[in-house]
């Protein structure tokens, strides 16, 4: 009897000291997407035109909330990535080669812009990348005409949303099991102004191009999509051109093909540098076509963060699998080329 009792303590004991099994990361909460989002797409912000006060402002919240979030920096200066940008006579905002080509440009034609890139390190396969994106920028301030008298383009859908996204994903990513991949999180500046982070990213890439395996890009989510099937479910630009949409739809993703393809949203994103490069690359959106697109009435308080909870959870588990399972492969005659 005491032997049967000596062993049922040590047993217990054993259970006790056992490390417990990583526990599922939390959902997604929508009052803190919504936090978030009111937090990025404030007035104060300024509309975050690169090259601007506002998108600095933007700039160090992310880079906080990344820090904070526990992931490791991945820039030339902790999470910022310079993007070595230069104003033309005409004030076209130009990326130079490299930051010391900038330093033949004088010192008035010189911008500050960054973009703000964080890493999860993963784990067998760590040396390959999954990059997730989404861009920060926006149009920026003015006047539109003299029946409005609001000047700030706050951007909240375009691409608050997509940004918040980001943060989230790299959040429950952190949070939960390490994943075979390491996945490398960035918000991109000058989107708006023809991909200028995205262009410096691909000549400074901070993990190896030819190891990224996928780039998950994501943008304006904030408002359901009834022809992607309404709230909590998004849509996959140039779905078709590779087996990517079909490994998450395959793992049980709410995700379709883009309902819209003659608006050409494929190439409109910073997704579509990567694939010219031959990355499979791929743009998540809920994008409804709505008409405060580009306009001052693209308020925060115009998001579903109800839907747009449902939608990050959605593009947690699509990174999730992108990082641990196959590598996704273009399609015969999907992978884009050059004015093609």
């Amino acid at each position: 009897m005491r032997i049967r009792l000596l062993t049922a303590v040590l047993l217990a004991a054993a259970d006790c000291s056992a490390p417990a099994p990583p526990s599922a990361p939390p959902p997604v909460e929508p009052d803190r997407v919504r936090s978030l989002v009111f937090t990025l797409a404030a007035d104060s912000m300024e509309g975050r035109r690169t090259g601007t006060r506002g998108i600095e402002r933007a700039a160090r919240f992310l880079a906080g909330e990344m820090q904070r979030l526990g992931l490791a920096p991945a820039g030339d200066s902790g999470f910022y990535q310079r993007v070595p940008l230069s104003r033309a006579a005409t004030g076209r905002l130009m990326v130079a080669p490299s930051m010391e080509a900038l330093d033949t440009v004088p010192a008035e034609r010189r911008t500050a812009a960054w973009n703000i890139i964080g890493v999860v390190e993963g784990g067998e396969l760590r040396g390959e990348v999954v990059l997730v994106s989404g861009h920060y920028d926006h149009v920026g301030m003015r006047r539109i005409d003299s029946a409005t008298s609001d000047t700030v383009f706050n951007g909240a859908d375009d691409n608050a949303s997509g940004t918040v996204a980001l943060l989230e994903v790299a959040r429950l990513i952190h949070l939960g099991p390490v994943p075979r991949r390491s996945v490398v999180f960035v918000a991109f500046t000058g989107e708006e102004l023809g991909g200028l982070g995205t262009q410096r990213y691909l000549t400074a890439p901070v993990r190896p191009l030819e190891k990224t395996v996928a780039n998950f890009n994501i943008e304006m989510i904030g408002r359901p999509d009834s022809l992607a099937g309404g709230a909590g479910r998004a849509w996959l630009t140039g779905y078709e051109r590779s087996n990517m949409g079909d490994q998450l739809k395959a793992g049980g993703i709410p995700i379709v093909p883009d309902p819209r393809p003659d608006q050409n949203f494929f190439r409109r994103s910073d997704n579509y540098p990567f694939a010219l490069r031959g990355i499979p690359a791929h743009t998540l959106s809920t994008f409804n076509l709505h008409a405060d697109y580009h306009r001052p009435s693209d308020e925060p308080d115009r998001l579903d963060y109800q839907h747009m909870a449902q939608v990050i959870d959605a593009a947690v588990k699509a990174v999730r699998i992108l990082a641990d399972g196959p590598r996704p492969e273009w399609k015969p005659g999907g992978r884009p080329e050059p004015n093609r």
